[in-house]
């Protein structure tokens, strides 16, 4: 009776040419933007089960799948579907496809958000397909955010996109709103602006604008007039035509005339901005962050655990927090094109020693700075007081005279000291120290700046390296060369 019923009210708005379309659509999401199979899911998945959206997770169910380990699972069918089918679209592959449903302020709550949302992913993949449903109550307007993967249960076939899939998809989601005894929008004005936008996509800064910024940093440069102004613009690779007053941006084709600028940007404005008669807030544009996968941990032993075993909740949280992890493992791996253990074990060493190095020459450095640091310390003690060393030997080192120049006749037999120490039989320059130093400083810069990043990728593929022989129950290189040994 409810398919009657729900085909009658299809039909009906179908042939109405969907005059009841509800703030509803649906989108294939693709690996885009220098993203990998598994940054596409986790980045879709994550947005949708964002915890300080739907309550801490609590307005979060999924179908076919565990909400909180979706892209996990997701990831897992594409393998298996590649393995099963052996067929891998590469970039035009569909991975998932997400669903955007929105409720009329103030309407209803939730918690009915959340299952007529469940009921709409059901009804529309035919319950085939795993599905995440995330109600969104961060806004002035409940909605739902549905996340479905391509690959259906089995990981034997994707999911057939109908023609005119959106249309379905609001038709659907109209009949469970008109069922629950909620509004629709009738006759919707489609623009850019709705409040059914996808949140994730940036308007790119316009040409005007990058010019504006670039005026900026100039101007924080502090030119001296108009002409030096130019002269900056220019280095910046902007070429400037005289005579239309306008500039064109380094790669572009066309000119900008500085009068179309803003009223803070104008020639006029430029001018009175050096001159100090006018003060600017600069410009900023905000760039739309690369995605970047979530760190990941190093997973947690059970048996290990110092925890009570015994706590059900805590076992869950575990089982959850590991699953994570490997996903996260995961995706760490397809970055890095590590496919097999012998790469993975080459890479950490490799990583390994290249921080050792890197510590190993910042540690040399550091030293050579201290010796040039203590040594010109003593050339300019020994200068000062070598003649008084040589009067205080003339007079047969007089106790007299020593402890009338104790301390100079000490400073100079420390100096004499250090130089017999490291061998130094004809003392170097001062200013070819004072070089060396200077040289050593700035390599000492790029060394600890290149120590960080080098820590930060050994730590990576180190705890990759733990997960996976966790994961797979796998020892480390020196128990399986000691199992070697002892056969």
């Amino acid at each position: 009776m409810e398919n009657q019923i729900y085909r009658a009210f299809f039909l009906k708005n179908t042939m109405m040419g969907g005059s009841f379309i509800a703030t509803t659509w649906i989108k294939p999401r693709r690996p885009n933007g220098g993203k990998s199979v598994a940054q596409t899911i986790s980045a879709c998945v994550h947005y949708a089960i964002n915890p300080n959206k739907t309550d801490g997770g609590r307005l979060v169910s999924g179908y076919g799948c565990d909400a909180r380990t979706a892209d996990t699972e997701f990831i897992m069918s594409k393998r298996e579907y590649v393995e099963k089918q052996g067929r891998n679209q590469g970039k035009k592959d569909v991975l998932v496809y997400h669903l955007r449903q929105s409720f009329k302020p103030g309407e209803t709550d939730p918690e009915t958000a959340n299952k007529i949302g469940y009921e709409l992913a059901l009804k529309f993949t035919n319950g085939k397909h795993a599905f995440v449903v995330a109600t969104h109550i961060d806004k002035g307007h409940i909605h739902n955010h549905i996340i479905f993967n391509s690959t259906n249960l089995d990981s034997t076939k994707k999911f057939s996109n109908p023609w005119l899939s959106s249309l379905v998809v609001r038709n659907i989601s109209d009949f469970l709103c008109v069922t629950n005894g909620l509004s629709i929008i009738k006759d919707p004005k489609l623009s850019k602006g709705h409040y059914g936008t996808w949140l994730g996509d940036k308007k790119e800064p316009s040409d005007r604008e990058k010019l504006e910024v670039i005026i900026d940093k100039i101007l924080k440069m502090k030119p001296s007039s108009f002409e030096d102004f130019i002269k900056l613009l220019e280095a910046e690779n902007c070429e400037f035509k005289r005579d239309r007053r306008s500039v064109r941006l380094p790669g572009k084709k066309g000119f900008l005339r500085l009068k179309s600028l803003t009223n803070d940007y104008t020639e006029e404005a430029i001018r009175e901005r050096i001159s100090g008669k006018r003060v600017v807030q600069p410009r900023v544009i905000v760039e739309k962050a690369a995605y970047q996968p979530k760190k990941f941990s190093l997973l947690i032993a059970m048996q290990d655990s110092i925890k009570s075993p015994k706590s059900p909740g805590y076992e869950q949280w575990i089982k959850i927090h590991n699953a994570k992890q490997a996903a996260h493992t995961l995706i760490y791996l397809e970055n890095e094109n590590i496919d097999d253990f012998e790469t993975l074990d080459a890479r950490a060493q490799q990583a390994k020693d290249n921080h050792n190095n890197i510590r190993n020459r910042t540690d040399e450095v550091n030293s050579r700075m201290k010796i040039i640091s203590d040594l010109q310390k003593h050339i300019g003690a020994y200068s000062k007081t070598k003649d008084i060393y040589a009067e205080y030997k003339r007079k047969k080192f007089s106790k007299k005279f020593y402890a009338e120049n104790e301390s100079a006749i000490e400073r100079c037999k420390a100096a004499k000291a250090f130089f017999n120490e490291h061998n130094l039989d004809k003392l170097p320059p001062y200013a070819s120290l004072e070089k060396e130093y200077a040289a050593l400083s700035a390599e000492r810069k790029t060394l600890i700046t290149g120590e960080k990043a080098a820590k930060k990728i050994m730590v990576e593929i180190l705890t990759a390296q733990q997960n996976v022989n966790h994961l797979l129950s796998r020892k480390p290189e020196t128990d399986r060369a000691n199992d070697r040994s002892e056969r």
